[in-house]
């Protein structure tokens, strides 16, 4: 779908163009949706290891917490509602992004923006208000359909709006994006769970509304993408759209090549169909593959539940939440690494490089926690090996920052 893409011959076409100051701030702009979904993953991972927040909504495990060290480490969490919680959020996401595709088509991709964040606030006012776990529930639901909306149309909206040979960079935005709401949203929780009173997890837990006020109301002032001002049949439109964007006067091969598309996307009577046979059978694998592999790297595992997995390390709770903000850093430091590479180095090397170290960091944690754990999940670890265990997480996050995470 994204603009600039050949039609006929499989190679990819580069055609005139540079990036323009308003291209780099409507990309800006747009990026910023992936600030919603980085502050989740940061914030949503902290409040769970803060006392407070769980001998408010779930004190059975907040006892566990404060039981004796000779207790198993690997059930302090265990907690169906918690569970719920933590999970609802994603299971919202996949329904709503289900939805979110027919309105980034028919309404266009920042409307979707628009809605997604809309429902991001309704969320965070229901989240930092919460008395009960059903209304955290109700509100994760809701952020969760934000999430599915700015995830689904950002990534689209970019690609779109990015001169060809630079459209790696520009949508490597949105990645750098998440990686910064981590970061902030880490270094948030550091800093509330020293407010005493406990109200500290309501603050860390609304302040998610920043993000969702920046994309909300930035999708009012971002231009509609020539490709989908197309494919609404708006074609005079489109072309003015892609002559502001280019920043040239020759626009004519990407202009015909667009409006082609879009004609060949309106002749396709049953997308579904037609998207199983087998001429289109490796672009179908790669597309359910690589997204597949992002998520089964486990990255949302351990950016979410990085304090937790702190806490069991026997790390107090401001340091569990302290190396969960140097693990923020070293995933933005190495994002950025991504951003100025992409275009330079092949994908597939990327690719290759960052799941083997990925893989060899996640043996060699679960090696170092299992060898001192065991099965019984009861032992003393020393702060020299919970620090090992730090350094390989951390070693972990930067090979997924620099390819699964951005390339997926």
């Amino acid at each position: 779908m994204a603009g600039g893409a050949a039609v006929g011959g499989g190679v990819r076409q580069d055609y005139p163009g540079r990036l323009t100051l308003f291209v780099f701030i409507t990309c800006l702009v747009a990026a910023t949706g992936g600030l919603i979904f980085g502050y989740d993953i940061g914030i949503s991972g902290g409040v769970t290891s803060m006392d407070p927040f769980l001998s408010r909504f779930f004190p059975s495990v907040s006892r566990k917490q404060r039981e004796a060290d000779d207790t198993n480490q690997y059930c302090k969490f265990d907690s169906q509602p918690l569970t719920m919680f933590t999970s609802s959020l994603y299971l919202a996401a996949l329904v709503a992004s289900l939805f979110a595709a027919s309105v980034t088509r028919l309404a266009g991709r920042k409307w979707s923006m628009f809605v997604g964040g809309v429902t991001f606030l309704a969320g965070c006012a229901l989240n930092g208000t919460a008395q009960n776990v059903a209304m955290l529930i109700l509100g994760r639901v809701l952020l969760g359909v934000g999430v599915g909306f700015g995830n689904q149309s950002v990534p689209v909206y970019l690609s779109e709006m990015a001169p060809a040979r630079m459209r790696g960079m520009l949508n490597n935005a949105f990645q750098l994006m998440i990686t910064l709401g981590i970061l902030a949203a880490n270094l948030i929780n550091y800093g509330t769970n020293k407010i005493s009173g406990g109200w500290g997890r309501r603050l860390s837990l609304a302040l998610a509304a920043v993000p969702a006020a920046i994309i909300t109301v930035g999708s009012l002032f971002l231009p509609d993408t020539p490709n989908s001002l197309l494919e609404r049949g708006k074609a005079d439109d489109a072309r003015r759209m892609l002559l502001r964007v280019r920043g040239t006067d020759d626009i004519d091969a990407e202009y015909r090549d667009l409006a082609v598309a879009s004609e060949a996307s309106r002749a396709v009577e049953r997308p579904w169909r037609d998207i199983l046979r087998r001429r289109y059978r490796p672009q179908l694998v790669m597309a359910v593959a690589i997204p597949l592999l992002q998520q089964l790297t486990g990255i949302n595992v351990i950016m979410f539940y990085a304090p937790v997995l702190f806490e069991t390390l026997r790390f107090g709770g401001s340091a569990s939440l302290m190396s969960a903000v140097i693990t923020g850093v070293v995933n933005l430091m190495a994002t950025l690494v991504s951003v100025f590479t992409v275009d330079m180095v092949w994908r597939r090397v990327l690719f290759l490089q960052g799941g083997a170290q990925m893989f060899v960091s996640q043996v060699t944690v679960g090696a170092l926690i299992g060898a001192k754990l065991g099965w019984s999940g009861v032992a003393e670890i020393p702060a020299g090996y919970a620090a090992a265990v730090v350094v390989m997480i951390c070693v972990y996050v930067a090979g997924f920052a620099w390819s699964w995470g951005p390339l997926g």
